[in-house]
């Protein structure tokens, strides 16, 4: 078997990119890294796989190990295996991501991790290896994913404004939407509850409030939908400059 040897020398490791949505802005979890190669650099969670460990178990240890974070759905995105990604040698990675709410979470640094810290998408700048452009295609993916379904609900809180779901939107698609065809297109889905309640506390008029209708959620999931809004405006995205195509 000694033919075989070569195709041995590899290793793999997980990394997770994971989102957040906070006060109107779209949020990626990284860590400061605490050894080389990249000592102190900022990068996503993620780390080798064991060698008897399979990958979906070595996302969520990872993330556990690095960050705290445990019991966080994980969704595989795309595999990485440029054959200089890493200074030590032949590594690939199979990245994950997903998207929770940050206020449900504690962080907690750890292992190698000597911080670990939500930043804003739309700072983000050089990341330690090839960390930026998987940020990328995991981006990709999940603006894919709210155009194909409902993602994104479990971000608000239980009770929202039209208002704050459009800026949810917003963030994720990068641009700003037409607020009547937003309006027209998310009610005439039915998936959102009308609570007959407004919004207390507030210095300008009250706003309706509303809750997504699980039922209806669930039966989107299952179908799948196709949410094409008029849009206005483009931001600039950072993280597309110098970007690989990625996924989808």
């Amino acid at each position: 078997m000694n033919e075989f040897n070569e195709y041995f020398k590899s290793a793999f490791t997980v990394d997770n990119v994971i989102f957040g949505f906070d006060e109107g802005d779209m949020k990626v979890l990284l860590i400061k890294r605490g050894e080389e190669p990249y000592k102190g650099k900022w990068a996503l969670p993620g780390y080798f796989v064991n060698p008897a460990e399979d990958l979906d178990a070595a996302a969520k240890r990872v993330l556990g190990e690095l960050t705290g974070l445990r019991n966080v759905y994980l969704e595989q995105v795309r595999t990485f295996g440029a054959v200089n990604r890493h200074p030590a040698g032949r590594v690939i990675t199979v990245a994950y991501f997903s998207l929770i709410k940050i206020s449900d979470y504690a962080i907690q640094a750890s292992s190698i991790a000597q911080k670990a810290k939500w930043h804003s998408i739309a700072r983000v700048k050089d990341l330690a290896f090839d960390h930026k452009e998987i940020l990328q295609a995991c981006f990709n993916r999940l603006k894919w994913l709210v155009r194909a379904r409902p993602v994104g609900f479990e971000l608000l809180p239980p009770k929202f404004t039209l208002t704050e779901l459009q800026h949810l939107y917003e963030a994720i698609l990068e641009t700003e939407l037409d607020k009547r065809n937003f309006r027209k297109k998310i009610l005439s889905m039915n998936l959102l509850i009308d609570l007959d309640e407004t919004q207390e506390g507030v210095a300008h008029r009250p706003a309706r409030l509303y809750q997504f209708d699980k039922e209806k959620y669930e039966e989107f999931l299952a179908e799948g939908f196709s949410f094409e809004l008029k849009e206005s405006k483009k931001k600039e995205n950072p993280l597309r400059k110098n970007a690989s195509p990625s996924f989808p």
